[in-house]
């Protein structure tokens, strides 16, 4: 496993990072879900990213009970805020100070540490000042909670006005979650230059695109039985991916992978890594079998000639429209 610094901090982190959206207590039995958590120990991960909205808390949970009796100095945690949780009352839900202060601490205990390495505004919260939410967090790292700030899906706007106020308050704003795979480049134009510009590096979630750049997603077929495209709470993110003309091309990539001594899903992790500004990559699985194979991408260097071919295959169905940033965010707190 090869390692890379967080945004301008001294923190190290796994290229590869495991996360368990979508998967850990609610897709996958906590048996299993624990099995990958070891998949991920014994390959070398050291980086664990999951939130309080994940299975409604469950999942933060599950991580904390896979990860019991590990070194807590050898591990990287990190979790979310913003999202409902709980019954979903007026208050349980954004980035005001009451809420992140209710959230540190349950997830602190759901994860059965006394501190998170990272600490991250899982959206940007329309409805809540700002100057607040940065002073919640500045709490939060002050009160030894999280040693670092970060956020997820943040505009170049809203990174740059975070990180000013970060730096008023004299805490650590280091990252930024963002979508991120060959087919979703949206980051590319504004969010990484200004991240280049402020010292925050991209965490990125479904390098894989939700496991359309596995390749078994096949163009004129039903999806496989069991597969995200199936499931409730994954299939709305994956459809915008799931038209023939996608799924050709994906296909089209395999012998570039092989050429590459790659398979798909590897070549897919090992792309997003070639941005320098990229820190991590979040793989998440359901079979350690998964976890195992995914890892390889990490240290693997693409030949120019690689990821323009990459580049070629792929042409105009590529997302590069910054726009969508600001779109994945909501523009009012999201309810229940």
């Amino acid at each position: 496993m090869d390692f890379r610094y967080l945004g301008n901090s001294g923190l190290k982190v796994s290229e590869i990072s495991y996360g368990n959206w979508l998967t850990h207590g609610s897709q996958v039995e906590n048996e299993q879900a624990t099995a990958c958590v070891r998949a991920a120990l014994e390959a070398g991960v050291t980086t664990f990213d999951t939130a309080d909205t994940y299975a409604n808390t469950k999942a933060e949970s599950v991580l904390g009970d896979a990860l019991a009796g590990e070194r807590r100095e050898s591990l990287e945690i990190f979790t979310k805020v913003y999202w409902p949780t709980g019954p979903g009352g007026p208050n349980d839900v954004g980035l005001s100070r009451k809420h992140i202060h209710e959230s540190i601490n349950a997830s602190l205990k759901r994860l059965k540490t006394d501190y998170v390495d990272l600490y991250q505004a899982h959206r940007f919260d329309t409805e809540t000042p700002l100057e607040e939410t940065m002073e919640a967090f500045a709490d939060v790292v002050r009160q030894g909670k999280a040693l670092y700030i970060g956020v997820s899906e943040w505009t170049a706007e809203q990174l740059r006005e975070g990180h000013r106020l970060a730096r008023e308050l004299r805490i650590p704003f280091v990252s930024n979650q963002p979508q991120y795979s060959m087919l979703w480049r949206t980051i590319e134009a504004e969010v990484v230059p200004a991240s280049e510009e402020l010292g925050i590096s991209q965490i990125v979630f479904s390098p894989i695109a939700q496991g359309v750049l596995t390749g078994k997603y096949l163009p004129g077929a039903q999806p496989p039985e069991g597969s995200r495209a199936t499931d409730a709470n994954g299939a709305n993110m994956i459809k915008r991916f799931l038209n023939d003309d996608v799924l050709t091309r994906v296909q089209e990539l395999k012998p570039v992978a092989a050429e590459a001594g790659l398979e798909l899903s590897q070549l897919a992790v090992a792309w997003v890594l070639q941005n320098p500004n990229v820190a991590s990559a979040i793989i998440g699985a359901s079979r350690p079998e998964q976890v195992a194979e995914n890892v390889k991408a990490a240290g693997v260097t693409l030949e120019e000639s690689v990821l323009k071919r990459i580049d070629e295959v792929l042409g105009g169905i590529v997302e590069r429209d910054p726009a969508k940033t600001a779109q994945n965010a909501p523009q009012t707190r999201p309810g229940r």
